[in-house]
């Protein structure tokens, strides 16, 4: 009858759970509230511009990026991919993607300015990253010769030699540079979305990618010198023209006079 008396109540393990349970989650949620504390907030942007931007996230990205951000299988973690990757791909209309496919496609912009600026103020937060540049990075006013020689080494076999763009493999492509806002160029070079690849300040510097634009800039501004340039596709349409129509109409006005002779 003693045993009996000191066993202990089946319910005891419950309870001992449930208060287990309770500690764990309690914990938890109180270190997940201190950690969205301190989490950064760039001197750029304003609290409420993080709220916002938070608003819009989950409202628009979280589906497919995840609730925190952390990706799914259907997009990637935004965890430190940096304010300046957003922004390019937002502020170009990229994002949100309209359908799934080798590459997104450039569209209307789906968010004002001021939306933009909010999903960018957030994603500053997520981690560290490229920041968005600054106008007097962005500013075209560096060396167009030297860009030049930079963007034909780094940027051409892809973009083409003044930025027309190509075709790559598996329906990708390399979109045309002209009429691209000096901060998108300057993003793409420091975030490589997509196919491209990153070209960080080690590879090229803030000086380097200043000049690039600058290059770009100039060749959008002023047309070939040399007359029509066959929408800029280099040298080998060029020399398919000359072949195909400058030779073939020489032959065919020489075999007209021969037969005229005749």
């Amino acid at each position: 009858m003693a045993f009996k008396k000191n066993r202990r109540s089946p319910l005891a393990a419950i309870i001992v759970m449930a208060a287990g349970l309770a500690l764990t989650g309690g914990g938890y949620a109180a270190a997940t509230a201190a950690v969205d504390a301190v989490k950064p907030v760039s001197a750029a942007y304003t609290a409420e511009q993080v709220t916002e931007g938070k608003k819009l996230f989950l409202a628009n990205c979280a589906s497919c990026h995840g609730k925190n951000a952390e990706g799914t299988k259907a997009a990637p973690s935004l965890i430190g991919v940096g304010a300046a990757a957003v922004e390019f791909q937002v502020d170009s209309g990229r994002m949100p993607g309209q359908a799934s496919g080798p590459q997104l496609q450039v569209k209307k912009k789906q968010f004002t300015d001021e939306q933009v600026d909010a999903l960018v103020a957030y994603a500053s937060t997520l981690g560290d990253g490229p920041a968005v540049p600054t106008e007097e990075m962005i500013a075209a006013n560096g060396n167009a010769t030297r860009g030049g020689e930079l963007f034909r080494i780094n940027c051409a076999m892809c973009h083409n030699a003044v930025g027309a763009g190509g075709a790559l493999t598996e329906g990708k492509y390399a979109p045309a540079l002209k009429g691209v806002p000096a901060d998108h160029i300057y993003e793409a070079m420091l975030t490589g979305p997509q196919n491209m690849p990153v070209f960080n300040d080690a590879n090229l510097t803030p000086q380097d990618k200043k000049d690039i634009i600058t290059y770009l800039k100039f060749v959008e501004e002023n047309p070939s010198a040399g007359g029509y340039e066959l929408a800029n596709l280099g040298p080998v349409v060029e020399g398919l023209f000359t072949w195909v129509f400058i030779l073939g109409f020489i032959i065919a006005i020489t075999i007209w006079l021969g037969a005229k002779s005749n």
